[in-house]
């Protein structure tokens, strides 16, 4: 029997529940429709105004729960009453709430006030700490979504249109930005930096780029060197393609193997109707 997904730890074991905590988007609900596929045990932890409704919907009530983004300690709780083994985090919750709009209880409250620099990754990996130390797992943010993984080679055609020392340049600039902990992604054009991600997001910074000449100017989306899969996995989906089509992109270059595809083989078909070339890079 083939293995249920190259990501999970060698130890996994289906009978187990897997909670999946649930942020925006069409993300979770793929994580959601996959895990129901290979018929492991699945639990939901939601978010209020974050999570999709037709998510939360499609979970019998004993199954799920719906926090305040910041209820820390109900979160451990219902992985506690849910028998979890598992948890992944699966859909991105809106980056302002971090800092506006957050609920934090007295277990989140302590954790902030412990973190000298917050952002995602210092206030997810405090989570993922809380999480494992209940004796849940908490699994790679690509389980069960091998199939969604950006491809090595030109995803929509033959060639690609970039020169290779543009595509070097953008590679560069997206992996020191990324090093940095500033974003993730980039826009370059002919060797000049149009725009870095930062803490507006991705399609923002499409936007941004837009205002620019951009013939020729290349999308780059990449991870951290020692990036903790577990949480703040990048994606490109439909949405992102049409902030590229609104800001008149035609090129863009994911890292292979490491950038999740939401519903890849429609983003592939838009991608092509749109002229709009996709690269996975190594």
């Amino acid at each position: 029997m083939p293995p249920l997904s190259a990501f999970l730890p060698t130890a996994f074991d289906p009978r187990r529940p897997v909670a999946l905590i649930a942020g925006q988007g069409l993300y979770p609900a793929l994580v959601a429709q996959s895990i129901r596929r290979a018929g492991v045990p699945l639990k939901l932890i939601a978010f209020d105004e974050e999570t999709p409704p037709d998510l939360i919907a499609s979970f019998p009530e004993a199954d799920r729960r719906t926090l305040l983004v910041g209820q820390l300690g109900k979160m451990l709780k219902a992985l506690h009453d849910f028998g979890a083994g598992y948890a992944l985090m699966a859909g991105q919750i809106t980056p302002r709430r971090l800092f506006k709009g957050l609920h934090p209880d007295l277990k989140a409250t302590k954790i902030l006030l412990s973190l000298k620099r917050r952002n995602a990754g210092t206030i997810f990996g405090a989570i993922a700490h809380e999480i494992e130390a209940l004796g849940v797992t908490l699994l790679d943010a690509r389980a069960f979504l091998d199939d969604q993984l950006a491809r090595p080679g030109c995803m929509t055609g033959k060639t690609f249109p970039i020169d290779r020392d543009y595509l070097d340049h953008g590679i560069h600039i997206a992996r020191e930005s990324a090093r940095l902990d500033i974003g993730q992604g980039c826009v370059v054009r002919k060797g000049t930096v149009l725009a870095v991600e930062a803490f507006e997001g991705t399609d923002e910074m499409l936007r941004r780029a837009g205002t620019f000449k951009t013939d020729d100017a290349l999308f780059v989306k990449t991870v951290k060197a020692r990036q903790d899969f577990r949480f703040d996995v990048p994606c490109f989906g439909l949405r992102t393609l049409e902030a590229m089509r609104e800001a008149k992109l035609t090129a863009a270059a994911l890292e292979a193997g490491k950038v999740i595809i939401l519903d890849q083989p429609a983003v592939l078909q838009q991608a092509r109707a749109w002229g709009i070339h996709l690269l996975g890079f190594t």
